[in-house]
């Protein structure tokens, strides 16, 4: 259960300020619009069919990036996925922004300025020193309230994102609450029967951590991805290797092959390993070798193969809840996408609780066809979606809860 308050804490027709996450892909100067503007839009729907004046701040790119680029575009998307005009002013905490938001009637939504163009929002700092910036203690004073919705952001503390829930009373957006609860589901809630996780991805490390925090609450780890070879090179096959033009693993390799050992050893009769792998040949297309017919590591391998997907599809239809984290191969070629696909569908096909999370992973679902109410959970959760797996601190969700 949640312990902070939500939407329906608030009485209808306040002046609201509303922290978004709509930080995305930006080519050739085109913002682009993602599943961030979708979900997000449910909060800002409601807020604005209830009298709400309501005021957004978000974020996009990082200052000296290519993605570094103002909000006007954004307001346009939302407006799309809202259906009503999402007005901009480009703007922050300044005059243009305050003229703008005392103009605002009953249902009217307002996008302010990029947050990161403010000097005060980027340095980590804590919250009660955030609280005292002349950010938040510029426009805290027009609003009634506070409603923070960017869980993906919820790691990071930022002025927009931890200063203004000490300077208002907070309140949770309807993805801050679903993302919560469901990411915190592996922790939090008790299931009866087996509860499977499927890690894969290019980072050991996050691999690691999940393994390591979650072994208790875990039953099976099904693995793939980069960190899928890593374990599989620890377990006795020469692969997990770098090979000219792919030079993922030897760098993680040294810096883990203590610990993968070690979790292996531990946790070995939990953790399942790939049988057999996919690689590109002459002429491009898909081939698999098993495992054990791998002499060396000569060849770039970037998926599972099918015995693998067969294997571990079995495991989740057992399953009674099933987490995953990470994609098992590069599904951005569809040659190389059996493994993400295949386990996505054995998790569409059954009626366990389900979360598919970590970036990418969940872009698959849209890409190959699926339909999200066929999983329990999709999150548009990065970096805090591993944190929240592993247990650590999002401070932008604990000030909400303080």
């Amino acid at each position: 259960m949640t312990s902070f308050k939500t939407l329906d804490d608030l009485e209808d027709g306040q002046r609201v300020l509303v922290r978004l996450d709509l930080n995305s892909p930006v080519e050739d100067g085109e913002v682009q619009d993602n599943r961030r503007f979708d979900r997000h839009a449910e909060t800002v729907r409601e807020l604005a069919e209830r009298d709400f004046r309501v005021v957004l701040l978000a974020h996009q790119g990082r200052p000296g990036r290519d993605t570094f680029v103002s909000l006007e575009q954004h307001a346009d998307i939302l407006s799309e996925h809202v259906g009503r005009p999402v007005q901009f002013v480009p703007d922050t905490f300044g005059d243009d922004a305050l003229a703008a938001i005392d103009d605002l009637d009953g249902g009217d939504v307002l996008l302010l300025e990029n947050t990161r163009m403010c000097d005060e929002e980027l340095p980590e700092e804590d919250p009660e020193t955030k609280a005292e910036t002349e950010f938040v203690e510029t426009l805290a004073p027009v609003f009634d309230g506070y409603v923070n919705d960017a869980y993906s952001a919820a790691h990071r503390s930022h002025a927009s994102l931890v200063g203004f829930a000490l300077a208002l009373p907070a309140h949770a957006g309807r993805v801050m609450e679903t993302e919560y609860e469901a990411n915190t589901a592996i922790a939090e809630r008790e299931f009866d029967g087996e509860v499977t996780m499927v890690v894969g991805g290019t980072k050991a490390t996050d691999v690691i951590d999940v393994m390591t925090a979650l072994e208790d609450k875990v039953d099976t780890f099904l693995l793939g991805g980069i960190a899928g070879e890593l374990f599989l090179r620890a377990d006795g096959v020469p692969v997990g290797r770098d090979i000219e033009g792919m030079d993922l693993f030897d760098d993680q390799w040294e810096a883990n092959e203590e610990t993968i050992r070690g979790l292996i050893d531990d946790y070995g009769d939990q953790i399942r390993l790939a049988l057999d792998l996919a690689f590109e040949a002459e002429g491009g297309e898909r081939a698999e070798i098993e495992v054990g017919d791998v002499a060396e590591k000569d060849r770039a391998f970037l998926d599972v193969g099918s015995n693998t997907v067969s294997e571990y599809a079995a495991t989740i239809e057992e399953s009674e809840a099933v987490f995953v984290k990470g994609a098992l191969g590069l599904f951005e070629d569809e040659r190389f996408a059996d493994g993400t696909v295949g386990v996505l569908e054995a998790i569409a096909g059954t009626d366990c609780f389900s979360v598919v999370g970590g970036g990418d992973t969940s872009r698959a679902i849209e890409m190959y066809g699926m339909e999200e109410s066929d999983f329990g959970h999709v999150s548009i959760a990065g970096g805090a979606y591993i944190r929240a797996l592993t247990g650590e601190r999002l401070v932008g969700v604990e000030v909400l809860r303080e």
